[in-house]
């Protein structure tokens, strides 16, 4: 079991974070583990001298490389996180990578092109000057081979020519020595009967200038053959590569050394002849470094492999040459053609170097400027999203700026406003929400809970709101045991205010129903001949509608109105005795299927004032049924038009002897099979009864 840390100590390890949460680090951590107990065994092997520790150490040693790697990833991991979490060091990031790094590449390709520039510059003027001196010797070796041509056709018997009438024509050149060999003997070119030291290889062409190693020397050498009537003619110019003729060389442009790859000849093993290379030891060396002209004056270093021909055997051999030098007698040497020229362009590269580097400046400042303002936007705008977060929807961001963020923070703003209204909004609309359940709640209670059957009928009603309450009205009001009132109405316009008014006409129905007439209001006589006030107690329904829509008129606004049916049902004649305001006919539909419909009465109740309703009285017959609706039965339309007054009649006649809230029911789902996902767009308000 592992021993349980006392909580502060794990307390602290967590905050230390431990155990490590990164897989990269639990992976460092396994294979530090695994590390140590291979350790231990190695240990364990040594001291015991037992086999095997040999190989558990490439395990321990790849097991903490790996460990490594995997630390390295999470402390690179961690690192990111932390620097580059701000914009603003993200930015940074950015710039260096787009500005500060391609300018620094650039700068470092330049120093470096420049670098090699001045270096091959370099090599060009010392190869160039040698070849130069090169050319001077072929020159003065065609001028003594020529002019010995000449004693030659002169057949001049004397086998010495002086070289003093040779010094007209080779004044001021190299010419050190030179060689003669006439039919294969040689000539004395010189007034003191001297050897020549020099002899002629057969693998040399008849033309020939080249650098020479003969002896472990360097020579600049150069080689004439012409063919005469008695001969050929062969003249070889020699001149060894000293220090003066180096100096020379150099141009003053400062040192050079020369390394020679062949240095010595050696046989091996197999008697195979070859040459060991010695760069250790210099050949020859020449010239001085010239003072810097300025700080920024530093030396150049520069090399070239020089081709050079084996005097001995004719195999073409390489010298290395290394010079030092610097900026500043490159520069002249460049320039020098230009003359004063040469100042001008100096100033014009120094001022376009001036003006690159303010424009860098200038860049630099103006980026960290822009950089400053869009990190410090983005930082308001995440003050700002962590007061919303905690509810604080009154922060507002102060903006100075105007520019695409301070539009976004303005936006901000105005979205934070927008929360804020929203939500005292929806706080508004939860409290109504809340008083529109309550009167949904009340409402509800206005409607029959238990329908009162009489005897010889049976009632039904069903209503189901649009919205929370309801703007449709009926009711089954009971005046003695064998009477019953029924009353069907739509209330204008939706909502609470309809709700208030569908309260007003119940409670007016319900007490006007069982009132006496009063003395001034007149005497009618009804559609169907019968003085139509009073059939036992209760009010008659043409009265109740004049009364109704009297007291409406004088307490209601103009816009609201109501259509209202109102019947009146004596059980024990089988008679209706109704008055219709405005509102859909109801209908009657018989055994047989024919239809009646109730439309005697008048216009709705509450728009004009004193107006005189009409009432009617029909009879029932055994199973007939009375059905009353709301236009939110027969007004719901779809892609195929409305639902319309013929479904709703041979719906009710088809299922005519089912209970009626089975009636009720296929009615309301054919409605709102008929609506589909649509919203509801009205009341559906639908009375049924059935005489028995």
């Amino acid at each position: 079991m592992a021993p349980v840390l006392p909580k502060s100590w794990r307390l602290q390890l967590m905050r230390w974070g431990w155990p490590p949460q990164n897989r990269s680090v639990r992976r460092g951590v396994s294979c530090i583990k695994y590390a140590l107990i291979l350790l231990v065994l190695q240990v364990l092997t040594l001291l015991l001298h037992l086999p095997g520790s040999a190989l558990l150490q490439p395990a321990v040693i790849a097991l903490a490389a790996l460990a490594l790697v995997f630390f390295g990833l999470a402390g690179f991991r961690w690192l990111r996180q932390k620097l580059l979490w701000r914009l603003r060091n993200r930015l940074i990031v950015t710039y260096i990578f787009i500005g500060v790094i391609p300018v620094a590449l650039l700068a470092l390709m330049t120093g470096l092109a420049a670098y090699l520039f001045a270096g091959q510059f370099a090599n060009l003027v010392v190869t160039s000057n040698i070849n130069a001196e090169l050319k001077n010797l072929e020159t003065a070796n065609l001028t003594v081979a020529h002019s010995l041509t000449n004693h030659l056709n002169r057949k001049d018997t004397s086998n010495r020519i002086l070289l003093d009438d040779l010094q007209t024509s080779t004044q001021g050149s190299m010419l050190h020595e030179i060689c003669a060999w006439y039919g294969g003997k040689p000539l004395t070119v010189s007034s003191v009967p001297v050897p020549c030291s020099l002899k002629a290889p057969d693998f040399l062409p008849a033309q020939f200038r080249e650098l020479v190693i003969d002896h472990e020397t360097l020579y600049l050498r150069t080689g004439t053959t012409i063919n005469t009537a008695g001969g050929k003619l062969q003249v070889i110019a020699s001149s060894p590569i000293d220090e003066t003729l180096l100096d020379r060389i150099s141009g003053g442009l400062g040192r050079i050394t020369i390394y020679p790859m062949l240095r010595r000849a050696t046989t091996s093993d197999n008697g195979e002849h070859r040459w060991d290379t010695d760069y250790q030891h210099p050949l020859l060396a020449a010239g001085t470094l010239p003072d810097a002209a300025n700080r920024w004056d530093r030396e150049i270093y520069f090399g070239s492999h020089l081709s050079v021909l084996n005097w001995d055997n004719g195999a073409r051999e390489r010298a290395l040459m290394k010079g030092q030098t610097r900026p500043s007698p490159l520069y002249e040497r460049l320039f020098a053609a230009l003359g004063e020229f040469g100042t001008i362009a100096e100033g014009a590269l120094l001022g376009t170097l001036a003006v690159f580097t303010v424009m860098v400046l200038l860049a630099l400042y103006i980026g960290t400027r822009l950089d400053r303002t869009m990190t410090r936007s983005v930082a308001n705008l995440y003050t700002a999203t962590q007061h919303l977060n905690r509810g604080e929807f009154g922060y507002r961001i102060e903006i100075r700026e105007r520019d695409q963020i301070a539009a976004l923070q303005t936006s901000f703003n105005s979205m934070a406003a927008s929360i804020e209204k929203l939500l005292m909004e929806q706080r508004e609309k939860q409290r109504l929400e809340n008083e529109l359940t309550i009167a949904h709640e009340v409402q509800e209670q206005l409607f029959p809970r238990k329908f009162s059957h009489l005897e010889s009928l049976e009632v039904h009603g069903f209503c189901k709101p649009a919205r929370t309450v309801s703007g449709d009205y009926y009711d089954f009001l009971p005046a003695t045991a064998n009477r019953l009132g029924l009353a069907v109405g739509d209330i204008s316009g939706k909502g609470i205010s309809a709700a208030l008014l569908m309260a007003t006409i119940h409670s007016a129905v319900r007490a006007y129903l069982l009132e006496s007439v009063p003395a001034e209001v007149p005497l009618l006589v009804g559609a169907g001949g019968s003085n139509g006030f009073r059939h036992g107690p209760g009010m008659a329904p043409s009265m109740l509608m004049y009364l109704l829509n009297r007291q409406l008129y004088s307490t209601t606004p103009m816009e609201k109105y109501a259509t209202l049916f109102l019947g009146l049902y004596d059980g024990s004649t089988r008679h209706l005795t109704y008055s219709n305001a405005g509102h859909l006919p109801p209908i009657l539909i018989g055994e047989s299927g024919d239809i009646r419909r109730l439309e005697t009465g008048g216009t709705v109740v509450g728009l004009f004032d004193n107006m005189q309703y009409e009432e009617s009285t029909v009879s029932l017959g055994s199973g007939e049924i009375f059905l009353a609706y709301s236009d939110g039965v027969t007004e719901p339309e779809n892609d195929f038009g409305e639902f319309g007054e013929e479904r709703l009649i041979d719906l009710v006649r088809a299922n005519r002897h089912l209970p009626l809230d089975r009636i009720s029911e296929l009615v309301t789902d054919a409605v709102y099979e008929w609506i589909g996902a649509n919203e509801q767009p009205d009341d559906v308000t639908l009375v049924l009864a059935r005489a028995r």
